[in-house]
């Protein structure tokens, strides 16, 4: 069984009820740790919970991290 643990976050809203989540989160198992960073999309519930969409995980290495904040910028041209 894997365990996730949010070790950072920050999210913004868009839309009438949608956020983008983006994390550095801890998956946690038997054989070991992992860390990730996480871009999840979702929406809140009528009772202000959030539910998640969508999710994607980012490995915790520099060169993809650069890419990826490179690229999205990039992509809005």
């Amino acid at each position: 069984m894997v365990e996730f643990e949010t070790l950072k976050s920050e999210e913004i809203q868009f839309g009438s009820n949608n956020f983008l989540e983006v994390a550095r989160k801890k998956a946690i198992s038997e054989e070991g740790e992992n860390e990730f960073i996480s871009l999840a999309r979702g929406f809140y519930t009528p009772d202000g919970s959030k539910r998640f969409k969508k999710n994607f995980s980012v490995p915790l290495e520099k060169d993809v991290a650069d890419f990826v904040a490179q690229q999205v910028p990039a992509m809005l041209e």
